[in-house]
């Protein structure tokens, strides 16, 4: 099972600093090529290779794996696009390298039977120009990236400009955001990460801050012998009159995750009273939010799936901040405060999707790590901007990436149901960081069980199935 220190992430500036931190540059290098090397041997058959290398480092570990892939037989030529500078480890690489060189044109490209792109790496600061471009552009033959494709942003996953798609990529020690950070997770195809011999406690010294999600980060609640309903927490979900189905769903799924108590706060008459016989276990109640929140100090309040944005919701916000309840916002909470992101000041966790957090902090861009980092330092609050590679930030700048979650997900009511099983583990007194990670996790890891033919009214009844197999 993976551990913290596992989960890291590094940006390419920490990765650097690691190398730095190990020393002998040499060796790292050798055993990156090396690594590289196997790679392609355990997936693809001997064919003629072209290793496309770039002057820095990059291009060096390139030039270490067309030794190693030589040695085993492979027909393997060089084509570079510059030297490396005089004295690096890289020119120390080239020198070793006594096989063949080739002119880096597309009719070179053009007759690989496997290319090799060792150009830039993570660490590219601006697009690839033109004629490079377009030379990758014609790549046909199946293409391995030396730790990313060239143009794709380690730290963010972005492509500059144009990046090539990769079929395999090996990466080093750790990985870095953009390997988890579409479009870049993508454009990696298979994703091998290689020790090469660097000591983790460099980790110590660079203090990461942004890590890839999974039970090492964080750990459910597991209730005890003396547990009780109201030790496990309680969870109002405020319940509008015209989209009730999405405040049921965030409260079956809070049920589902572990809380104690589920309570719908409904005022209309009518409805509550037909919501009263949907679920027996499901408490509802017309009482003014005033006299809930008097009545259930400790309660957690989810407001926002089925919500109106309007200033009623507005006004609601206000009430549950003034009286330092511990909310969760979503949907129509959020959209209510739309281009007036400092309303949301007092929340514990904001959970919008990508049209929700532009509505109310702008575009997230192509840095979304330091745009969701920016919202919950705004805030106060931990920020989950839902996605295919979901992002949760917390006001100290921490961030987790959740990038494995099955694309069957995109379909109405998932975004209520992780909402009510987040608000569940806070009632169970998650901190709201872990809370958010794990909840996001444990959605996904539900949804992978049902496969895609998925219905956001199946996921509670697959957390038990999921949480169970965690436990074990």
């Amino acid at each position: 099972m993976s551990t913290r220190s596992d989960l890291a992430l590094l940006t390419p500036a920490e990765m650097a600093e690691a190398d730095r931190l190990a020393g002998n540059g040499p060796a790292l290098m050798e055993a990156a090529g090396r690594a590289v090397a196997r790679a392609i041997q355990a997936r693809f058959r001997p064919c003629r290779v072209l290793v496309l290398a770039g002057p820095g480092n990059n291009g060096g570990d390139g030039y270490v794996a067309a030794r190693h892939l030589e040695r085993a037989g492979w027909d393997v030529a060089v084509a570079p696009l510059a030297p490396p500078r005089a004295g690096s480890d890289a020119a120390g690489a080239a020198a070793r390298w006594r096989g063949p060189m080739r002119a880096l044109t597309a009719e070179t490209i053009a007759r690989a039977g496997l290319v090799v792109d060792a150009l830039f790496g993570a660490g590219l600061a601006r697009p690839l120009d033109a004629p490079l471009a377009e030379m990758l552009r014609g790549v046909a033959a199946p293409l391995v990236a030396v730790d990313v494709p060239s143009g794709v942003c380690g730290a963010t996953g972005a492509a500059r400009g144009f990046a090539p798609q990769a079929a395999l990529t090996v990466t080093f020690f750790r990985r870095k955001p953009g390997h988890l950070l579409n479009p870049g997770r993508d454009l990696c195809g298979e994703l091998v990460l290689a020790d090469i011999g660097l000591p983790t406690r460099v980790l110590d010294r660079i203090r990461p801050r942004a890590f890839a999600n999974g039970p090492a980060l964080w750990t459910l609640p597991r209730p005890g012998a003396a547990t009780h309903k109201h030790s496990r927490g309680h969870v109002v979900v405020l319940c509008g009159t015209q989209m009730p189905g999405a405040a049921r769903l965030a409260a079956q799924a809070a049920r589902r995750a572990g809380a104690g108590l589920v309570t719908l706060a409904c005022p209309d008459r009518d409805l509550a009273r037909a919501l009263r016989v949907a679920e027996p276990g499901l408490l509802v109640s017309e009482a003014p939010l005033a006299t809930l929140m008097e009545s259930l100090p400790r309660a957690v309040f989810l407001a926002g799936p089925g919500l109106p944005p309007d200033e009623t919701t507005r006004a609601t916000l206000a009430a549950l901040h003034a009286a330092r309840r511990v909310t969760v916002l979503d949907a129509g909470a959020l959209t209510a405060c739309a281009g007036a992101p400092d309303l949301l000041s007092g929340a514990a966790l904001l959970t919008p999707h990508a049209g929700e957090f532009t509505r109310l902090f702008g575009p997230p861009g192509e840095d979304r790590p330091s745009t969701v980092r920016e919202a919950a330092a705004r805030t106060g609050a931990v920020v989950l901007l839902k996605g295919s590679d979901t992002l949760i930030a917390a006001p100290d700048g921490e961030v987790v990436i959740n990038h494995d979650a099955p694309p069957w997900l995109a379909t109405g009511g998932t975004g209520d149901v992780l909402a009510g099983i987040a608000a569940a583990l806070l009632a169970q007194g998650m901190p709201a960081f872990e809370a958010a990670a794990a909840a996001a996790w444990w959605q996904g890891a539900a949804a992978r069980q049902a496969g895609p033919g998925l219905l956001a009214e199946d996921l509670p009844e697959l957390l038990d199935d999921s949480h169970q197999k965690l436990s074990t």
